[in-house]
């Protein structure tokens, strides 16, 4: 098992080397190719102004989305040539409300999409759209690197967060190629339940599915010694030298789409290493 298609979006020129950096890296190392879409982002609001000036602005706004489009694309393209693996870029124009569409649309076919930490400094609300759109519109794991590291292409240690529940048995499986060529895979379980068919034996089952596949396998039963679990799995991979976070994405429901839960998102925005997750 392995990744063969991977691919990312980009919505601003100033986290292009960052996220295909980490992309093509990933690609060149797995024999992938990469898909990049390159997307212009219409922020105007229909029907804000009156009737006379709507249909002016919008052509107005559409117009400078796509030049960002193709700014995207030429920079990505100049990005992607300096790299060694295979690659094609594509261009598209949305509105904010009908961006989660474009995304999902592209990433159900992909393997893996490789996306940039969505919460920071200048970071807009389209790179936690792209997220939300790849980890729940299409069941896509997601790869989200951090800029302030070096995505590790082979971690030698990795710390995957284990509940019991169907969203970290999803990111485990997902995760696999990444897991068996690991060194050492840290299975973190946090205050596990007294009751149940695995309460003698936290992580148990999961540890032994995993090393049926090749990974080298260690359980870390921790208590909840911290207010947010987030705080502890981070806390938990930075002690033991990790270089990849693999965990199971939980989302709140918002009509019939998802947005990321509060545990998601605090990792998102605290973690300083790559996060795999999964839905």
């Amino acid at each position: 098992m392995s990744y063969k298609s991977l691919f990312t979006v980009l919505t601003d020129s100033a986290f292009i080397t960052e996220t295909l950096s980490a992309a093509a890296a990933l690609a060149r190392d797995c024999d992938a190719h990469l898909d990049v879409l390159c997307l212009g982002v219409d922020r105007s609001q229909t029907g804000y102004y009156y009737a006379g000036a709507t249909a002016v602005l919008l052509e107005q706004s559409l117009n400078a989305a796509r030049d960002d489009a193709r700014k995207l694309e030429n920079l990505a393209r100049a990005e992607l040539k300096k790299t060694e693996c295979r690659w094609a870029t594509e261009t598209g124009v949305t509105q904010v409300a009908e961006m989660a569409r474009h995304v999902a649309a592209r990433a159900r076919f992909a393997d893996l999409a490789i996306l940039a930490r969505p919460y920071g400094e200048d970071r807009g609300i389209e790179m936690e759209t792209a997220v939300e759109a790849a980890l729940f519109d299409a069941q896509t794991p997601v790869l989200v690197v951090p800029g302030s590291t070096t995505m590790v292409t082979a971690p030698k240690t990795v710390t995957l967060a284990w509940n019991e529940s169907s969203e970290s048995l999803n990111a485990a499986r997902a995760a696999l190629p990444l897991l068996t060529e690991a060194e050492l895979v840290r299975v973190a379980v946090i205050d596990p339940p007294t009751h149940g068919p695995n309460r003698s034996d936290p992580g148990g089952p999961l540890s032994q599915y995993l090393a049926r596949h090749g990974a080298r396998v260690e359980i870390d039963v921790m208590s909840k010694t911290m207010p947010r679990v987030s705080d502890l799995i981070l806390r938990h991979a930075r002690d033991s030298a990790s270089e990849l976070i693999v965990m199971g994405a939980y989302g709140h429901s918002r009509f019939r789409e998802s947005i990321l839960g509060g545990a998601t998102r605090h990792m998102l925005e605290e973690a300083d290493l790559p996060v795999f997750m999964a839905h």
